[in-house]
């Protein structure tokens, strides 16, 4: 943080700024209460479509409902802690704030670089799962030619920053789109499949095998605990992605018309959509005929394959665009977390100052 006209505080150097220096770099709000809820859905949604379901593999269906059941429990703390917070402390910063208020600098130095390397981690591994669903999606469509996975990604890495860049309104009025179809989507899924459902033949089609491995029952009736006790502990890190990233929704603090009335509603009406949604899919997605927890314990796309066993695969194509909209959404905001991130870690001085000069026009970190 050190750099021309200082001032020496214990360790840490203080550079001190002229009005110019904040000028260029200023954000405009524009959100509402409907624009965070959805900022909060959208980032997470993606991990009711893809990751969660790697957790059949570690704990079995009821290993998965109880490492959902707690992980929903430590978010529901946390997510009640963010809406004291943030109305107290509405920064772009968030949690980086939070810790520099109560730790000094060190501690938001380094709980703003932990921060930074989630929205940095977590759009790459959405957009393997978008290159993942494009390319069932094309090899249905187009089942004589493959493309090459990563120019999926940097197709959507390119969209998507541009999105964020063309200014705050349009970045929202598109997150609250992208989150409406998503849970449209889910909503439908849901419907579709409960009179597709067979909860013990497919739900509870995992055993362990010799090796301690999951295997395949062919007529399902498992146990709910194959692994048991150590297989709920090992399945806590995919149970994380049915909720991870709504903590993101304090970025948004100085971009929201009243964080002090709006960023608390935002942010419990969230995770609220977010428990009922998450039930849902763990118990119905499995549960469906033809597909199983032994299935979707290595899907790369396990919402489109309970739409394939439902529907057949005459609208694959259809169904698996459909079921992409997820995805979107939470790549979509996540790219806005990761951008506010850098930009109020870069402006506090953490990071190269460049990192967070704003649009003249747009009003949006674009470094």
């Amino acid at each position: 943080m050190a750099g021309g006209n200082t001032k020496q505080v214990g360790s840490v150097a203080y550079a001190k700024r002229d009005k110019s220096y904040f000028e260029d770099r200023q954000l405009v709000r524009h959100a509402n209460v409907w624009h965070l809820w959805a900022l909060g859905v959208g980032a997470v949604i993606s991990g009711h479509f893809s990751g969660w379901n790697f957790g059949f593999g570690t704990g079995g269906w009821g290993g998965m409902l109880v490492a959902g059941i707690i992980i929903a429990i430590m978010y529901i703390g946390l997510v009640f802690s963010i809406a004291e917070m943030s109305p107290a402390l509405p920064h772009t910063g968030a949690a980086y704030s939070f810790a520099r208020t109560a730790m000094g600098p060190w501690g938001g130095f380094i709980t703003g670089l932990c921060e930074n390397v989630e929205y940095v981690v977590t759009p790459a591994v959405i957009a393997f799962f978008i290159g993942s669903y494009m390319g069932g999606i094309w090899s249905v469509a187009f089942p004589d030619s493959s493309v090459w996975p990563p120019l999926w990604w940097l197709v959507t890495y390119a969209v998507f920053l541009a999105l964020n860049i063309f200014g705050v309104a349009l970045s929202f009025r598109v997150t609250l789109v992208v989150t409406l179809l998503s849970l449209a989507v889910l909503i439908v899924f849901w419907i579709s499949a409960i009179p597709s459902m067979d909860f013990s033949r497919w739900a509870l089609n995992i055993g362990v095998g010799p090796d301690g491995a999951a295997m395949e029952l062919p007529e399902g009736n498992g146990s709910m605990f194959p692994f048991g006790f150590s297989g709920v502990l090992a399945t806590l890190p995919f149970a994380v992605w049915l909720f991870l990233a709504i903590e993101q929704l304090p970025l948004a603090a100085e971009e929201s018309v009243d964080p002090k009335r709006d960023m608390p509603r935002g942010i419990i009406a969230g995770m609220l959509t977010l428990i009922v949604s998450a039930f849902m899919i763990v118990l119905l997605n499995p549960s469906v005929v033809g597909v199983g927890s032994f299935k979707l314990a290595t899907s790369g796309e396990p919402l489109l394959d309970g739409f394939r066993a439902i529907y057949g695969d005459s609208g694959a194509v259809l169904l698996g665009l459909i079921a992409l909209i997820g995805l979107i959404a939470s790549f979509h905001t996540i790219i806005f977390a990761m951008g506010r991130q850098v930009y109020s870690l870069s402006r506090a001085g953490y990071f190269p100052s460049a990192l967070s000069v704003t649009h003249k026009s747009y009003k949006t970190p674009y470094v």
